[in-house]
């Protein structure tokens, strides 16, 4: 993996690096080049005016020029001063990794940019939207602290089974519909089987409900008064579209607060709202504010119970600090949590680092043990020290019992002892016998091996995934639905090299006139409209006043018979004419 001798990624966990891929710049035709050019130099133009402050300078901050389709490199280069790096990914990722990446101070940009059909606004993440959307605004301190910390909290999010789901539907759907090979029934039989899947979703998840306020903060966020915001969010910075409509009365902006939990969105199409907040500190804020209702925070009966709804790897840390992870199917006790259970394989790990002897080949099938306090002993036993150890005959190779409020009760003969930080995480017996008191039930039988019985009074977090990620899950694979690679067929090639020449009239290196430039595409590509937009910004700049006039007739011919270019052709037209080549200030 290409690090850039960024820091930022240098320092990656192993499990997130398995997500990133080569960017490729070879790849990049002429024609991308000039769709970039086009999205920047509109962006510049209006942006300039109505987004944040720190976006226009923070271009150049974040290694982004107008002319030209970024370099991860350069990239790295500029945000590493930040404390920042960024990392190519192959589209949409899970919430989980993405949301890590994020902690980890890394913005992961995809590889791929849109088409020209799609200029105003991709169906699937591009360069676009997340070098010039998010990139820029990474300068200002509050705001990365912000998306930073989003990252932690959205780190520990729990999801479920349709989550994942939702997830790879609309993954299939975005790489449909920018692939040029897909045909009409397979983009339709894709909606549908996103539409049928949005439809039964249930009870959103921690993680859905966290998806939610990122959107309506740090893709589509609008700082400073109702009356009067100034654009943050990505998804609107990296929109020539909707940068400028949003901005239309007709858009309601409501003030920011956790109320926005109640507006779910679509990725498809316009926002019917936006949310704006008075400053950075209350995005920090409101973040806080649900943080303190997810299971990571309060741990519990709920937490556990949602744990086992995700049917997702998930995490539970006793109040030793031990934290086992695994699948969990099933607890017992009605008003807390007397007893987990695990299914297949099962981690232990203390400060989100395995315990030796304990990862999930050793404990292959499961792994169950109690929760609380032990009868009639008024001191947590994960807070015994060697007396009270030695009072209740708690020693090695010494037979003891264990006999908890709950009526779980625990014999056998004590083989080890893992403490750590003064607290008992963790007491190995063999043989063992567990058992449930109240309803006779073996929980396990000395036939089945050794116990290791986890200590703790109470579950005080819950939250998704491993404890220790990088030894759990080594060798979990990537989505295997890729990003399509378009293959240009004869008049795709033909049609790039008609740009390779403009681009290289713009640098003075063109072999022919910008007059013969222009006669190639009306004979062969007479609707190119972002070509004779590139052609006249070059006429203009070179007083080429007669060509100037035969490329704005042509356009206007252009759009006459196709009125759903008009916004585009009209803006391309009037900042060549206004705005000739600007170049994005340092300051």
């Amino acid at each position: 993996m290409e690090t850039y001798g960024n820091p930022a990624l240098i320092h990656l966990p192993q499990h997130l690096k398995r997500y990133i891929v080569p960017q490729h710049y070879e790849r990049y035709t002429a024609i991308d080049q000039a769709v970039w050019r086009y999205v920047m130099r509109q962006n510049y133009a209006y942006l300039r005016d109505i987004a944040y402050y720190p976006y226009i300078p923070g271009l150049r901050k974040a290694g982004l020029t107008i002319e030209e389709i970024p370099n991860l490199q350069a990239m790295n280069d500029s945000l590493k001063k930040m404390g920042w790096g960024a990392a190519t990914v192959d589209g949409f990722i899970p919430p989980a990794a993405f949301m890590e990446f994020q902690a980890n101070r890394v913005l992961v940009v995809a590889a791929d940019i849109r088409q020209i059909e799609h200029i105003e606004y991709t169906p699937a993440p591009d360069i676009i939207h997340e070098s010039s959307g998010h990139a820029p605004i990474i300068g200002e301190p509050e705001y990365a602290a912000y998306l930073q910390y989003f990252g932690e909290i959205g780190t520990k999010a729990m999801f479920s089974e349709k989550d994942f789901e939702l997830y790879e539907a609309i993954r299939n759907l975005s790489i449909l519909k920018e692939s040029s090979g897909t045909t009409i029934k397979q983009i339709e039989m894709a909606e549908a089987t996103l539409a049928d899947i949005q439809a039964n979703m249930g009870e959103p998840s921690e993680m859905a409900l966290l998806s939610r306020l990122h959107w309506w903060t740090v893709e589509y966020g609008l700082i400073g008064t109702v009356e009067d915001p100034k654009i943050y969010g990505a998804g609107l910075l990296s929109s020539i579209g909707e940068s400028a409509s949003c901005m239309h009365k007709e858009i309601p902006k409501l003030p920011y607060s956790l109320k926005a939990l109640d507006y779910s969105y679509d990725i498809t199409k316009p926002q019917p709202q936006l949310f704006v907040t008075s400053d950075f500190n209350q995005l920090r804020e409101v973040l806080d504010q649900f943080a303190n209702t997810m299971s990571f925070r309060r741990g519990g009966k709920e937490g556990l119970e949602k744990a086992i709804a995700c049917k997702n790897l998930c995490t539970i840390v006793y109040s030793s600090g031990l934290q086992v992870s695994g699948l969990f199917q099933s607890g017992i006790g009605d008003e807390a949590i007397s007893y987990i259970k695990t299914v297949g394989p099962t981690a232990l790990a203390y400060q989100d680092k395995q315990l030796l002897g304990h990862g999930k080949t050793y404990h292959a099938d499961g792994f169950s043990s109690p929760v609380g306090r032990l009868s009639a002993v008024e001191k947590a036993l994960e807070d015994f020290d060697e007396s009270d150890m030695k009072r209740y005959n708690i020693e090695v190779d010494q037979h003891a019992t264990f006999i908890f409020e709950s009526g779980i009760e625990v014999r056998g003969i004590i083989r080890s002892i893992v403490k750590q930080d003064l607290k008992i995480q963790l007491i190995t017996l063999a043989p063992c016998q567990v058992v449930d008191s109240l309803s006779c039930q073996i929980l396990f039988d000395p036939e089945w091996g050794t116990y290791d019985m986890a200590v703790g009074q109470q579950i005080v977090s819950v939250f998704c995934g491993a404890a220790d990620k990088e030894a759990y899950e080594q060798g979990v694979a990537v989505s295997a639905n890729k990003t399509i690679i378009q293959q240009q067929d004869e008049i795709g090639q033909a049609k790039n090299n008609l740009y390779s020449l403009i681009r290289q009239r713009r640098i003075g290196e063109s072999p022919i006139s910008l007059t013969e430039i222009y006669e190639m595409i009306v004979k062969h590509f007479p609707m190119d409209w972002l070509a004779y937009i590139e052609t006249l910004e070059l006429a203009i700049h070179d007083q080429e006043n007669r060509l100037a006039k035969q490329i704005e007739n042509h356009l206007q011919e252009i759009i006459s018979d196709h009125k759903h270019l008009s916004k585009l052709v009209l803006d391309g037209i009037q900042l060549a004419k206004n705005d000739q080549i600007a170049l994005i200030p340092t300051e």
